[in-house]
């Protein structure tokens, strides 16, 4: 399916999924839709390895996570984020190394304060490895961090913004 992109994320130096100066990180970037889901890519490495050449299921779990939790950023800004209450994960297939892999996410109730959401984690075939859902408090940055951290840490990711990107 192929899903029209609108705008791209804002990613950060130190984070453990987008961070660009994170050398054990993940290294994701995130697209919003024109449905407001978003969608991540990555290429999980040897570093996030459990058994020879699959992904750690941590790994998968943490990047359901971040892409359901920025999935409210669609909604609301660049300076609106999700905080994890709670997460639920089930796992399908093994996730390999070495290639990209497109997570999926999209709020499902946004009420106050609370917001819930879904994610998919596909294979590049298409195939779901692992879902997840989840229940988040919305928070501006301001309430996280100091300002410090938007104006050093925050900022668009270099590169062209996708047109449309197939799941």
């Amino acid at each position: 399916m192929k899903h029209k992109i609108c705008n791209d994320q804002h990613i950060s130096k130190n984070c453990l999924v987008c961070g660009t100066e994170n050398g054990l990180g993940l290294k994701a970037r995130f697209y919003e839709t024109s449905e407001k889901e978003v969608i991540a890519l990555f290429t999980p490495k040897t570093e996030h390895q459990s058994y020879p050449g699959i992904a750690h299921g941590g790994i998968s779990a943490t990047i359901l996570d971040e892409v359901i939790g920025r999935a409210i950023m669609a909604h609301y800004g660049q300076k609106t984020f999700g905080v994890t209450m709670d997460l639920q994960v089930k796992y399908k297939k093994p996730v390999p190394l070495g290639v990209e892999i497109k997570v999926v996410g999209r709020i499902t109730s946004d009420r106050g304060r609370r917001f819930s959401g879904t994610g998919e984690l596909y294979l590049p075939d298409g195939t779901v490895a692992v879902i997840a859902e989840g229940k988040y408090l919305k928070r501006n940055v301001d309430q996280i961090t100091d300002t410090d951290f938007i104006e050093e840490e925050w900022f668009s990711p270099d590169g062209v913004c996708p047109s449309e990107i197939e799941v």
